[in-house]
């Protein structure tokens, strides 16, 4: 079910992975972000945005993993917006998405996966958007941290900030093992989310529990230990859910 967590911000989250779809109110309609993850799951939320009595106007992908690429006919015939690399690399790897989901749930709608609408380039050299002018609410912080094009929303008029596959309580900062720079840009878009973070009183990640006041310094504090011991060659002492062995 979903559930409130600010004025006009609910959570569903699947028990796979413990990933959250995001449901944010905007002007003229919802905005889902990275719905998931089952058949069964997307049914049911689409039974939860019927009881809200609010038409779906568009739809949001973090970034290009197969499981923040989903969607259902219910929610209706959208736009699903994305960044510009985001929507690029999930186009070109659209039959390998497909074929991810359908191994993990065959039940998963299959055609209306990966089928997402670039934002239009309004942001500055920063990544940021800069207002919430555009065809989905807040403001854009995209980065190339754990995926190329992954970005979070911060509704700073709400007090949350969406993080995508960042700040998990369940999840060790996954690395994209093809991309050597990563031990360079994870802490720097750590950096860009902590700043934004200064204005909110909760941040939902990608998959794990909503932070909330004190636990959300917590994730930040806690992915950079992860990070320090990892480019120090150590083992890091942290026991969540894809630890390296």
């Amino acid at each position: 079910m979903l559930n409130q967590v600010a004025d006009g911000v609910w959570v569903r989250q699947s028990e796979w992975v413990w990933s959250n779809t995001t449901v944010v109110k905007a002007d003229d309609g919802l905005v889902v972000v990275d719905p998931g993850i089952t058949g069964a799951e997307l049914a049911e939320l689409a039974d939860d945005l019927d009881r809200l009595g609010i038409p779906v106007v568009a739809g949001f992908s973090t970034h290009p993993h197969w499981d923040h690429l989903l969607w259902h006919p219910r929610f209706g015939d959208v736009p699903r917006y994305a960044t510009a690399a985001n929507a690029r690399i999930a186009g070109e790897a659209r039959e390998r998405a497909q074929a991810m989901a359908q191994e993990t749930a065959p039940d998963i709608p299959l055609e209306p996966i990966a089928l997402l609408t670039p934002l239009p380039d309004g942001g500055d050299d920063s990544g940021n958007s800069g207002d919430d002018s555009g065809p989905i609410p807040g403001e854009l912080i995209e980065h190339d941290a754990h995926a190329v094009g992954h970005a979070a929303l911060l509704l700073a008029d709400r007090g949350v900030l969406i993080a995508g596959d960042m700040l998990s309580d369940v999840l060790i900062p996954l690395l994209d093992p093809r991309r050597p720079d990563q031990a360079d840009t994870y802490p720097a878009a750590l950096d860009r989310l902590e700043e934004a973070a200064q204005r909110v009183d909760v941040v939902i990640p990608g998959h794990g529990a909503v932070a909330k006041g004190p636990e959300i310094a917590a994730r930040f504090a806690v992915d950079r230990a992860y990070l320090a011991a990892v480019q120090r060659g150590e083992d890091p002492d942290d026991q969540r859910w894809g630890k390296r062995t």
